[in-house]
């Protein structure tokens, strides 16, 4: 498939007089600039987020309302219109589990929205991935989804934008998916290629990712810069779904906390000119020494549609490429003081009517916030509230215990909503909290087998100091961890209704399917046995919340640590 690809592209190239050979000439003053603009992690947010993922640093470090398709179409808008040339891309996971609106029709309102905005191109992000390979495929090329039908509209004609990802692969080596487009600007062609993490097989559940093979990014962005540049395309972006964290700071701050996405935009071919990353959910503008020392532009906008990244370059004509010293870059801020975008605020309009019948539903009552924010131990009040329900809902499948991921958790719980009573919780707020549709399961395991899973929330430091991902537990979980502690002896003091854990003994453990398949790469979870289906984990929310209420935030006290910071 790869070879009739690239006997495609090079047809076409030919035709447009791109592999004509280019002559080595001194720099033309005749140049051509163009306006590169990328969001990444959209989430399907075609509303404004609520809570903490609706706002983001200013300049000065004071937060402001930030997010919402409207106010991003207006953005969106208000940039092009800048500059005589822009091109408009999305960095990956535009929709997937996400809110109603989006969700319930299977994100078709979002690609309607990147549609009506002018995406040029969009990588590919794991949650493209999450109905599997021919969901991906179905909303690319456009028609009734195969169970649901058409349910936003009487049909669905697709995106008409390209999704790309360099390294996604099909069991017999095929390329899956394009792995890079070309749009020209002024007869100059500009590339762009799309790359996933090659660990993306890690957060989709594994039904979902059979067939699928992730290649390394770095190789992949190297190949196929190469052939883009063997087909005269001299300005090449690169679309990283791979973000790194970040400290606080304003929208142009370059303090990175990780260095995994660095480490490849500075190893990158050097014919690579500015890399858009994602998979993050703060803001950064950096600049990075290519392999060969020249500058390069290395950046990411806010998730939830917060922000919009700005790169301008200048290209020479006689070259083709990119005169790297003249590049400029920043991070828009998507405030709500914009006049909203009429023809997205229409669309939004609609998928919120449609939807609301469903999502305004109210099923109980929070006496205050229930955030997503962790505690020195690792765990959050909602984290704790969620792994409570799950519990709850499992007990009937003789559920001991029960556990949740915290990148599960997409949402948090807000006494100020858009419900009509302040404290009152909708249904559509319970879903956007665990958008991922996840079954419940329950499996037997050994104590030893508990704690080694445990012990897994606690992984080698080459990414960072932030070398550990905490499961949130049920109340009747406690134990001890230590930071100081080695590598696999952090945890003791293992307890389960407060009777020590006996390691040959069995015990029946609640995960969502993700983690029981070993998703987060929490393989331990997938030495269970005795799988046992408990319904679904939006359902337990709700049932527990409705049960309950009113809910007051659960106390972050079920892990004991001496050493945490």
């Amino acid at each position: 498939m790869l070879g009739r690809l690239t006997t495609v592209f090079a047809c076409a190239l030919t035709v447009a007089g791109l592999l004509a050979p280019t002559p080595a000439v001194a720099q033309s003053t005749d140049t051509v600039d163009v306006r590169l603009l990328a969001f990444n992690d959209f989430r399907g947010n075609l509303t404004p987020p609520d809570g903490s993922s609706g706002v983001i640093e200013q300049v000065d470090g004071s937060p402001v309302p930030a997010g919402g398709a409207t106010y991003l179409a207006a953005y969106v808008g208000q940039l092009r219109s800048q500059a005589t040339n822009s091109l408009l891309y999305s960095v990956g996971d535009s929709w997937g589990p996400s809110a109603l609106e989006s969700s319930l029709f299977h994100g078709e309102p979002v690609v309607e929205m990147l549609n009506s905005i002018g995406v040029n191109a969009s990588g590919i992000g794991n949650l493209e991935l999450d109905g599997g390979f021919s969901e991906l495929q179905r909303l690319q090329r456009g028609g009734c989804h195969p169970v649901d039908g058409c349910t936003f509209d009487t049909t669905y004609d697709g995106a008409s934008f390209p999704m790309l990802a360099a390294n996604l692969t099909l069991a017999n080596g095929s390329p899956a998916t394009l792995p890079f487009n070309v749009d020209f600007v002024e007869g100059i062609p500009v590339g762009v290629i799309g790359v996933l993490p090659r660990d993306a097989g890690q957060f989709i559940a594994a039904d979902r990712a059979t067939g699928l093979t992730f290649g390394d990014e770095l190789t992949a962005i190297d190949r196929t810069a190469d052939l883009l540049d063997f087909f005269g395309v001299k300005a090449i972006t690169v679309l990283l779904h791979k973000g790194d964290e970040s400290g606080p700071g304003g929208p142009d701050t370059c303090n990175l906390t990780t260095s995994a996405a660095r480490t490849i935009a500075e190893k990158a071919s050097p014919k690579v000119d500015v890399i858009f990353t994602a998979a993050g959910n703060r803001q950064y503008n950096c600049t990075v020494a290519d392999p060969m020392g020249a500058p390069r532009a290395f950046m990411q906008g806010a998730s939830n549609g917060r922000g919009v990244s700005v790169v301008d370059i200048n290209i020479d004509r006689d070259s083709r490429d990119v005169l790297r010293d003249r590049t400029s870059s920043f991070n828009q801020i998507v405030t709500r003081d914009i006049t909203p975008d009429p023809t997205v605020s229409a669309l939004v309009d609609r998928a919120t009517e449609k939807a609301s019948a469903i999502t305004s539903r109210q099923i109980g009552q929070i006496t205050a916030d229930i955030v997503r924010d962790e505690s020195r131990t690792g765990e959050s009040p909602l984290g704790n509230l969620v792994a409570d329900s799950h519990l709850a809902a499992s007990r009937s499948a003789g559920a001991d215990v029960a556990l949740t991921n915290a990148g599960g958790l997409r949402g948090d719980l807000n006494v100020i909503s858009t419900s009509p009573v302040p404290g009152s919780v909708s249904f559509g707020e319970i879903f956007a909290v665990q958008p991922f549709g996840n079954q419940l399961q329950v499996l037997t395991m050994t104590g030893a087998q508990l704690d080694s899973v445990l012990e897994q929330q606690f992984r080698p430091p080459a990414d960072g100091p932030a070398a550990r991902e905490i499961l949130a537990p049920s109340a009747n979980l406690r134990y001890r961890i230590s930071n100081s502690a080695p590598l696999g002896a952090k945890v003791s003091g293992l307890t389960i209704d407060g009777i020590p854990v006996d390691p040959a003994a069995a015990y029946r453990v609640a995960v969502n399917q993700y983690l029981a398949d070993g998703g987060d790469n929490f393989a331990g979870f997938t030495t269970g046995t005795d799988r046992t289906d408990a319904g679904k984990d939006v359902d337990a929310l709700v049932d527990y919340v409705t049960a309950n209420s009113p809910i007051e935030p659960p106390a972050t006290d079920r892990i004991a640590c001496g050493d945490c910071y």
